[in-house]
């Protein structure tokens, strides 16, 4: 009889037992999702993209000419993002949306912004044509809407007015991670940069995606003084012929003491910040890593001039105008070109 009741004791014991591994809630698989905020600026040469990763959250800011598409597929690749918190198209122009395609023919995305839900062009339409194949519509935002990615806050200051002109419909993004910021113009002229100034708002940032390539058309000093930017990052084609980036817009940074890094001279640009300061590292010539009014001994390029056949480094007071510049990687390749050493800042 005892043995019979010790049984059925061990016998209950073994149902609750059973009973609570059933019912009990499944323990949460640990997160792989890295912890901090990085962006790279990827060299998409005379175009535009950004990846900005966020705690493991993912924003895609422009995507380079539809030539782009198989470099960002790649570079999305290669860095295991399958998909994307937000794709956003600043604005229709094919160096900024053409790229895109190929970021949704390999990753999903939550939410695509543009200012625009229609443009009469193929790289916008093919554009559009990959987001319904995810059934995502584009969101036009709203200046002053907020988004968070990971735990760093997103802003959309512009565009505030409509405008006949692409590149004033520019969205604009002001990013906050701890105490570091950065802002992101597209290609905003002067005109959407006043509208912004008017309206208000805070545009101090750490780092400062500078405008339309580095255009003289954008990036005022009116909108300069208000960023206040530490660090500038100019995309641009090397030997483009739009003369980008421009003097006059060069001159401005430097006045402004803003430390520049190029996709032209640099190839992709990443920044990462831990919330307080911000560092860079760069695909070629990370020497390059200081204001442009300090002069260097050794330079890592060299600005030749196509109508003298002199060639300067980066630093020299006679720098040609941008349309007539070609760069060397070494005095040697400038010599070998036909070119002469600059008597002023005497290179070689």
């Amino acid at each position: 009889m005892k043995i019979n009741l010790r049984l059925g004791v061990l016998f209950i014991c073994i149902i609750i037992l059973i009973s609570a591994c059933s019912f009990a809630p499944p323990t949460a698989p640990a997160s792989t999702d890295a912890s901090g905020f990085t962006i790279y600026f990827i060299d998409v040469g005379q175009a535009d993209s950004a990846l900005i990763v966020c705690d493991g959250a993912t924003m895609l800011i422009d995507g380079g000419n539809a030539t782009d598409s198989d470099l960002i597929y790649a570079f999305l690749k290669n860095h295991g993002i399958k998909h994307l918190d937000y794709i956003v198209a600043t604005h229709a122009h094919a160096d900024h949306v053409g790229g895109l395609s190929g970021a949704l023919n390999y990753a999903s995305v939550s939410v695509a912004f543009s200012p625009v839900t229609e443009y009469d062009s193929k790289a916008f339409n093919n554009f559009v044509k990959y987001l319904s194949n995810q059934n995502i519509s584009i969101t036009v935002p709203k200046h002053g809407d907020k988004y968070k990615l990971g735990s760093a806050d997103i802003e959309i200051l512009g565009p505030i007015d409509h405008s006949d002109e692409p590149n004033n419909t520019s969205i604009v993004i002001r990013i906050i991670y701890g105490s570091t910021g950065f802002l992101f113009t597209g290609d905003a002229e002067r005109p959407e940069e006043q509208d912004i100034l008017d309206a208000g708002y805070n545009l101090s940032a750490t780092v400062l995606k500078v405008g339309h390539h580095g255009s003289d058309t954008s990036t005022t000093y009116p909108f300069l003084r208000e960023v206040m930017p530490k660090y500038a990052v100019i995309s641009c084609g090397k030997g483009n012929s739009y003369g980008h980036p421009h003097d006059n817009l060069l001159s401005r940074l430097r006045d402004a003491d803003v430390t520049i890094y190029r996709t032209d001279i640099q190839g992709t640009i990443t920044c990462t910040s831990d919330g307080k300061t911000v560092s860079f590292s760069t695909d070629r010539n990370a020497d390059v890593q200081t204001n442009p009014t300090e002069p260097s001994e050794e330079e890592s390029f060299y600005i030749g001039n196509i109508n003298s056949k002199k060639f300067h480094r980066p630093s020299c007071s006679g720098l040609p105008q941008e349309k007539n510049r070609i760069l060397f990687d070494s005095c040697d390749a400038a010599i070998d070109a036909g070119y002469e050493s600059c008597g002023i800042c005497k290179p070689r």
